[in-house]
């Protein structure tokens, strides 16, 4: 007990020593000092928010930029409304059929009649080329202007792939069309010559393949069965 006395005398001491040291150096006082500074905001994060908010409120923020980057040339802006400004390419244009509310249909003895017809001009047609007999329905010449072709002759005489055939007429005037070989039908194409020879629902057509990717069209009118 005798030498813990002198022990604990020894570590006051040193104690007192460190805290006069500390007021010397006035530690305690910079302590205080950096918990003042960290707890107001930093000037940096102030800007930062103030320039969000103004974004927020729709004003054009200056963004920033190195030396080198904004010595470039401003890059033009691109916006919604500025795209509805462009000029879009004129398209090929028809004798259009818009109301589709006036469609007439024809009637089951006027298409009877016109498949009759076709399937007579196809026996005179003869056997030297493929060939088959396609009635006209509204989808075919009007609002969708789609054209299936059959599919067993698709896939014995048509190419595999997609593809440009040409319709010739009785006339012999060409139109282009474009084949989709998944589809088996024509598409682009198709609507020019369905308007511009004036199909109607009842036409019955006959299509005669005379080259590997041309056909020779025939049309019996529906109008025909009334003459």
């Amino acid at each position: 007990m005798a030498g813990a006395i002198p022990y604990e005398e020894q570590r006051r001491r040193q104690v007192e020593e460190n805290k006069r040291k500390l007021e010397e150096l006035r530690l305690h006082h910079l302590s205080a000092a950096v918990r003042e500074a960290a707890a107001k905001p930093s000037p940096a994060k102030s800007l930062k928010r103030k320039s969000r908010a103004q974004g927020e409120a729709g004003q054009d923020v200056p963004l920033r930029r190195s030396g080198r980057v904004a010595s470039l040339p401003e890059q033009p802006k691109y916006r919604y409304e500025d795209s509805l400004a462009f000029e879009k390419k004129p398209r090929r244009t028809y004798s259009t059929r818009k109301d589709l509310t006036n469609r007439v249909y024809a009637t089951d003895e006027a298409r009877d009649y016109t498949i009759t017809k076709a399937e007579e001009l196809q026996d005179k047609l003869g056997s030297d080329y493929p060939i088959f007999v396609k009635p006209m329905t509204q989808s075919h010449v009007t609002g969708g202007f789609w054209l299936g072709l059959p599919t067993q002759f698709c896939r014995k005489y048509l190419p595999k792939r997609d593809e440009r055939i040409i319709l010739v007429d009785e006339e012999d005037d060409e139109s282009e069309t474009l084949y989709l070989a998944l589809k088996r039908g024509l598409s682009a194409g198709w609507r020019g010559f369905a308007i511009d020879h004036k199909l109607v629902d009842g036409d019955c057509l006959v299509f005669q393949l005379i080259e590997r990717t041309k056909f020779k069209v025939y049309i019996i009118r529906e109008s025909s069965y009334y003459e």
